[in-house]
């Protein structure tokens, strides 16, 4: 069969000829109709992700959509390694794919499956979100987090609050008020000060790094004493470490917890995205992407800007955005 392998870290997956996946006994074949290409996806195969085996060749690809050998339309997450989600056929396990809601479009649920759930998991897994909360998602103005507003008022939150650094963009993603990052933290903490004194119950983090920390220093100077506000951390796009005052922790009532795999079980993950694609369409879920043929692969890697999602078969190759 064909499939995006990678061969070795730094190398950009290569499209070729691998070997056919056999189910074993508790797993099933996926004919492979549409994979997204995700952050998650670029990390494992660069062995940058924490979750990487380190272990080449592989087929690339952490999820997608595809059908059974009966026909049923499914999604599915963490295909047996060495196989992936790029490539005609896959294997996984029985517990890891579910169906698809029959009016969601096979490349549609493959690009809304990985970003949505990052924080339908930590907003309902983690955070356990109440009906009526104040969240903050720090970083809204990426693929993850732009989805997150949506989710987390379709989830019951009562007001969402938005930071980002592009402010065109930060003005499109539905919060209720939005904070610009800029490039001075103490003015950033200054704008942050209003919020937190009025009470913000969760932080979802796409960003880690300065913005993470100020977050943190201005919420144990600003937030209502004895308030259990909880920082989750879901992604590191502007650093891996925070170096932050011990004082913040002690004199505050902070909660600070991680949501990705590991902290969530692989199938807590499967219920978030089967979350997501249910509520796809009343939550009014939508992101822009181009689907392309997977042969492809190696010129489209690399590319930022608009959500490429990753079709074997090129008859069915379309853009669009689902509404």
């Amino acid at each position: 069969m064909k499939a995006a392998i990678a061969l070795k870290p730094g190398r950009l997956p290569v499209y070729d000829d691998f070997a056919e996946p056999v189910a074993e006994p508790g797993e099933v074949i996926v004919h492979v109709t549409a994979s997204a290409l995700s952050q998650l996806a670029r990390g494992r195969a660069a062995g940058h992700h924490y979750s990487a085996t380190g272990q080449y060749p592989f087929v690339v690809g952490v999820d997608g959509v595809g059908r059974l050998d009966d026909g049923r339309r499914v999604y599915f997450l963490l295909p047996r390694s060495p196989f992936g989600a790029m490539a005609d056929r896959t294997v996984v396990k029985n517990g890891q794919w579910l169906p698809l809601p029959e009016d969601l479009e096979d490349s549609t649920a493959a690009v809304l499956a990985n970003p949505g759930m990052s924080s339908w998991a930590a907003l309902t897994q983690r955070a356990r979100l109440i009906d009526g909360e104040t969240v903050l998602i720090n970083g809204a103005t990426g693929v993850a987090g732009k989805l997150a507003v949506w989710i987390a008022r379709h989830l019951g939150a009562a007001r969402v609050i938005a930071t980002g650094r592009n402010e065109a963009v930060l003005g499109t993603v539905g919060a209720d008020a939005e904070i610009p990052l800029g490039e001075d933290p103490e003015a950033f903490e200054a704008a942050l000060h209003p919020h937190l004194a009025s009470g913000v119950h969760v932080v979802l983090d796409y960003l880690w790094g300065a913005s993470a920390r100020s977050i943190l220093v201005a919420a144990a100077k600003a937030c209502p004493s004895g308030l259990p506000l909880r920082f989750v951390q879901v992604g590191s796009a502007a650093g891996s470490e925070v170096a932050l005052p011990a004082s913040a922790l002690r004199s505050s009532a902070i909660q600070i917890m991680g949501s990705g795999l590991g902290s969530v079980s692989v199938h807590g993950l499967i219920g978030a995205i089967d979350g997501v694609l249910q509520a796809a369409a009343k939550a009014r879920l939508s992101l822009d992407y181009r689907a392309v043929p997977l042969s492809d692969v190696s010129t489209t890697w690399a590319g930022e800007g608009q959500r490429i999602v990753y079709v074997p078969n090129p008859a069915t190759v379309a853009t669009g955005t689902y509404r």
